[in-house]
């Protein structure tokens, strides 16, 4: 390659990111039970959320499967109880339960899922949290969504 096409495609990448989107968030969660980070913010402005989950492990969604769930942080733990009671198959989610805001499908190694959700309703000032609701999973798949500015963005280590 010569140095004119090396500079071409570097200014190219550096124009993707200067110019993506801060309403989709990409989050990758893997076999060691670990989202690759603890904080999601998005811009007040957002009247939308995309999140993409990628599951980057190897095991099957029975064995080690992860979603990616929203709500309130009082809520969380009787989502997390429902969930157990729902089972599996339903996802571990409690069905057609008010206080989850958003919830992607369990998803195993290798496998990806999207979902899209409005902010309408969600309030800068509120807690919210973001977790996996395969059982066990929360205490340690689990971070803040906030609408707004971050104060500091906490990375799994």
């Amino acid at each position: 390659m010569t140095a004119r096409m090396i500079c071409a495609l570097l200014l190219l990448a550096g124009a993707a990111r200067a110019h993506a989107d801060p309403c989709r968030v990409d989050i990758e969660s893997n076999d060691a039970m670990q989202f690759n980070t603890r904080q999601i913010v998005v811009p007040a402005e957002c009247a939308e959320v995309e999140i993409n989950l990628k599951h980057t492990g190897h095991m099957p969604a029975k064995v080690m499967g992860h979603d990616w769930v929203l709500a309130r942080d009082a809520d969380m733990s009787a989502i997390i109880n429902g969930g157990l009671a729902a089972g599996f198959n339903r996802g571990y989610l409690p069905s057609n339960d008010p206080r989850v805001i958003a919830a992607t499908r369990i998803v195993g190694g290798g496998e990806s899922v999207t979902v899209r959700f409005s902010t309408a309703a969600l309030q800068p000032a509120a807690h919210y949290v973001f977790f996996c609701t395969s059982p066990g999973h929360a205490t340690v798949m689990r971070g803040t969504f906030q609408i707004g500015v971050a104060t500091r963005v906490a990375r799994n280590p």
